[in-house]
C-alpha cells in the first residue's frame, strides 16, 4: 500500500523514488554486513530489489560472493540463491553507492574505554555516503545511538553537499531490533520503528520497509526513533540489574532466587519475570543504556537508575568467581591451581556470538586468580584468550572428571546436563540449568 502523497506532489524527486520502490527498480545499498546488515539485505533481496552490501571486511565480502553465509540466522542456501539470481552482491568499494537509490547504514556503535559513545563508524560510513551522494537518495541510519545523532552528525555531512533534506534527499533513523538465535522473531516480522528528519523522509522510509517487513511503525522524528531503542534495552538492563541484586541478596538469606521468581510469575498482572545471570552480554543491553546516560549528562541530568543498574550488572562476573571459590572451598581446594571448565562463551544460549560475553570476564578473572581455564561451547569451536587460542572441550565423562569445577555460564541446549551433574566434581550454575535437581555439588547463582 502506497503512502499518501498529497504532501509530496511538489517534491518530484520523492515521487520518483516512491515509484522506483513500488516497481522494485530502486537499487538498495547496505553498509555493514554483520548481524543487522546481512539479514536486512537478504530481506530486501527476497522482496525483489537489487541489493549491494558494502563492508570493509574482505572475508565477509568474499564469502557472500561465493554464496556463503557467516551469520547463524541467515541460511547459506538462501544467500546462494540470491547471489546467483543477481539480487544480492557484496563489495568493499564504496563507490558502488553511487548507483544506489537508498542506503541503510548498519555499522557498530561500541563504547570507548571511558564508556562514552564511539560514533566513529557512523561518521566514517556517513562520509562515504556523502562522497558518493546524489539527488533523490534515501539514507537510513540503523545503528543504535544516542538521541540526536542522525540530525547532529549525519545530516550536516549530507547537507554539506549543497542538497536540501526532505526535497533533494531523504534521511531517517530506524533502530535495529535483531535478536540473534530467536526463531520466532526475525527481521521480517519484528515491528520496525521509523522516524524521518521531515514528514517526506518518514513517508519514503516507511514505504521502503513496507515492501518486505510485516509491520512498520512511523514516529514523529529521528530523535523519538533513536530514543525508542534505548528505552527498550535500558528497560531490560534496569530490570535485570534489579533481579541480579535480588539474587545476591537471596544468597545471603539462603533463599533460592529462582524459586522466588517462578512463584512471583504466577501473578497474572503487575509482574513480569526477569532472571539473574552472570552478567550482560551482546552488543545492545550492556552498551545502549550508557549511550542514554551519556547523553543525559550532556544536558546536566543524572540518570541514576541507569548507572546503578549498570554497576550491579557489572559486578556479576566477580560474583560468579566468588561462587567458584566457594564451590572449590567446599572440596578443600583453592582457586589457584584448580582446573575450571566454563560451559558456554557465547553471550546467550544457542548462538555463536561472543560479543561482550560475561563468560570472557569470568574466565579472565579466574585466570588472574591462578586457575587453569578451559571452555566448552558447541557454537564456538575456537577462542582467542589471554594471548593463546583455546579449543572447545568435548564433554565426555573423562573430560568432565579432569576439572575441579564446572561453571554453567551459557545454557546451550546442546549440553548434556545429566552428564555434567554425574561426572563433575563441583558445579556453579548461573543459569538455573539444573532446575529442580538437588545435589551438594551444585552452587547456584
Amino acid at each position: 500500500m502506497s503512502p499518501p502523497r498529497s504532501s509530496l506532489r511538489k517534491a518530484s524527486l520523492a515521487e520518483k523514488l516512491l515509484s522506483k520502490i513500488e516497481k522494485r527498480t530502486a537499487r538498495l545499498g547496505v553498509i555493514g554486513l554483520g548481524y543487522v546488515g546481512l539479514p536486512l539485505a537478504v530481506e530486501f533481496a527476497e522482496a525483489g530489489f537489487h541489493v549491494t552490501g558494502v563492508d570493509i571486511n574482505v572475508k565477509r565480502v568474499r564469502d557472500l560472493g561465493r554464496g556463503r553465509s557467516y551469520i547463524q540466522d541467515v541460511p547459506t542456501a538462501q544467500v546462494r540463491k540470491l547471489v546467483r539470481s543477481g539480487h544480492l552482491t557484496a563489495t568493499t568499494d564504496f563507490t558502488a553507492l553511487r548507483r544506489c537509490d537508498a542506503v541503510n547504514i548498519c555499522v557498530p556503535t561500541p563504547l570507548s574505554k571511558q564508556r562514552d559513545p564511539d560514533v566513529s563508524y557512523i561518521v566514517a560510513a556517513s562520509q562515504q555516503v556523502a562522497r558518493n551522494f546524489h539527488r533523490g537518495m534515501l539514507v537510513i541510519l540503523e545503528s543504535t545511538t544516542y538521541p540526536g545523532t542522525t540530525d547532529e552528525l549525519v545530516l550536516p555531512l549530507l547537507a554539506g553537499t549543497g542538497l536540501e533534506v526532505g526535497k533533494d534527499f531523504f534521511l531517517a533513523f530506524s533502530p535495529e531490533r535483531v535478536d540473534p538465535g530467536n526463531p520466532r522473531f526475525t527481521t521480517k516480522n519484528i515491528p520496525k520503528v521509523v522516524g524521518g528528519v521531515t514528514p517526506a523522509c518518514t513517508a519514503i522510509a516507511v514505504h521502503l520497509y513496507r515492501q518486505r517487513l510485516e509491520h512498520v511503525v512511523p514516529v514523529s522524528s529521528t530523535q523519538v526513533a533513536e530514543m525508542v531503542k534505548l528505552l527498550e534495552n535500558t528497560f531490560r538492563s534496569v530490570n535485570i540489574g534489579l533481579v541480579n541484586e535480588l539474587a545476591m541478596m537471596c544468597s545471603k538469606f539462603g533463599i533460592d532466587v529462582w524459586e522466588v521468581i517462578e512463584a512471583a510469575a504466577t501473578k497474572p498482572f503487575g509482574f513480569m519475570p526477569f532472571f539473574p545471570g552472570p552478567g550482560l552480554g551482546g552488543h545492545c543491553i550492556p552498551i545502549d543504556p550508557f549511550y542514554l546516560s551519556w547523553k543525559a549528562r550532556s544536558t546536566g541530568f543524572e540518570a541514576r537508575f541507569i548507572e546503578l543498574a549498570g554497576s550491579v550488572n557489572g559486578q556479576m562476573p566477580d560474583h560468579v568467581v566468588n561462587l567458584v571459590a566457594e564451590a572449590l572451598n567446599m572440596r578443600g581446594r583453592a582457586v589457584r591451581g584448580s582446573r575450571v571448565l566454563v560451559l558456554g562463551v557465547a553471550y546467550k544460549a544457542n548462538i555463536d556470538d561472543t560479543r561482550e560475553s560475561p563468560s570472557l570476564d569470568i574466565m579472565e578473572t579466574l585466570r588472574q586468580r591462578g586457575a587453569k581455564i578451559e571452555y566448552s561451547d558447541p557454537f564456538v569451536p575456537t577462542l582467542g584468550f589471554a594471548g593463546t587460542k583455546l579449543k572447545s572441550v568435548t564433554l565426555t565423562p573423562a573430560q568432565l572428571r579432569r576439572f575441579d569445577c564446572v561453571v554453567v555460564a551459557t545454557a546451550h541446549q546442546a549440553f548434556s546436563y545429566g552428564a555434567v551433574l554425574r561426572y563433575s566434581k563441583a558445579i556453579v550454575d548461573t543459569r538455573n540449568a539444573f532446575r529442580g535437581r538437588k545435589s551438594k555439588k551444585i552452587v547456584r547463582l
